[in-house]
């Protein structure tokens, strides 16, 4: 009975070790790999075949209100993609020669696979027009039927952010600013903290407080080893990287 006991102790702490390592989104899909280009179907069907949490991707409405994932302003030769037309953007060739996608076609693409879509809402120029681009976004996402465990939402727009936590309940999200601690996020309804490593090298007991608020903790862009390495020691629940397969392989690791 003993040994039943401390072999089931062990099991649990195993499951909660497991539980606690930390993931890897890939930023802008898994882009850097041949034939392949930034916010691409390409990126995200690359990002599905390896074993990472998730695919960030980010979404503008074009001046005529077509959803698209497309980082901007600039778009190639289009120098702000939220002042073009639809039309104007679907002449626009990735790197890759692909169309740029719209946020239909990437949604439908990411029901395909097993990972989270970490959908990135960018800051639009008025109220208004944003509201609009967070209504957009949430309807879509009710329309194909992507539930909280498919897809999460980040922002830079803290209002937006709050009116997605509040028209999408149950579903992740999180603050990109970086300005404000974990309570006071939590306060207005966003569970989520995504910010630039340099937050937590500069706060790293953000980390613990944001944990124990019960929130999860993201942080990007995380490209070099020794950071990667840093953030993974600090304990943050997901890290955000244009090198996802150097990432998973640190995670391994430990």
């Amino acid at each position: 009975m003993k040994r039943f006991f401390t072999l089931t102790l062990l099991l649990i702490i195993s499951i909660c070790a497991t539980a606690q390592k930390t993931q890897v989104v890939a930023h802008r899909g898994y882009w850097d790999t041949p034939n392949n280009a930034q916010n691409s179907i390409t990126a995200l069907k690359t990002a599905q075949a390896i074993p990472v949490y998730g695919s960030e991707f980010d979404v503008n409405m074009t001046s005529d209100g077509v959803m698209v994932v497309s980082h901007g302003p600039k778009l190639e030769e289009i120098p702000d993609v939220q002042k073009a037309t639809y039309k104007e953007v679907q002449k626009v060739r990735l790197k890759n020669g692909e169309k740029v996608p719209t946020l239909k076609q990437y949604l439908k693409q990411g029901k395909k696979g097993n990972i989270r879509l970490i959908f990135e809402l960018k800051v639009h120029p008025t109220g208004e027009i944003e509201n609009e681009a967070v209504r957009k976004s949430a309807e879509m996402v009710k329309k194909l039927n992507l539930s909280s465990n498919e897809v999460e939402f980040i922002s830079f727009s803290l209002e937006a952010c709050k009116q997605l936590a509040e028209l999408m309940p149950g579903y992740m999200v999180q603050y990109l600013n970086g300005k404000i601690p974990p309570k006071e996020l939590k306060e207005m309804g966003i569970m989520g903290l995504d910010y630039h490593f340099s937050n937590f090298v500069q706060h790293p007991e953000w980390v613990k407080q944001a944990h124990d608020l019960g929130m999860i903790v993201n942080v990007w862009t995380v490209n070099k080893e020794e950071m990667m390495q840093q953030m993974i020691d600090l304990g943050v629940d997901y890290i955000t990287t244009d090198k996802p397969e150097l990432c998973l392989k640190l995670i391994q690791q430990k």
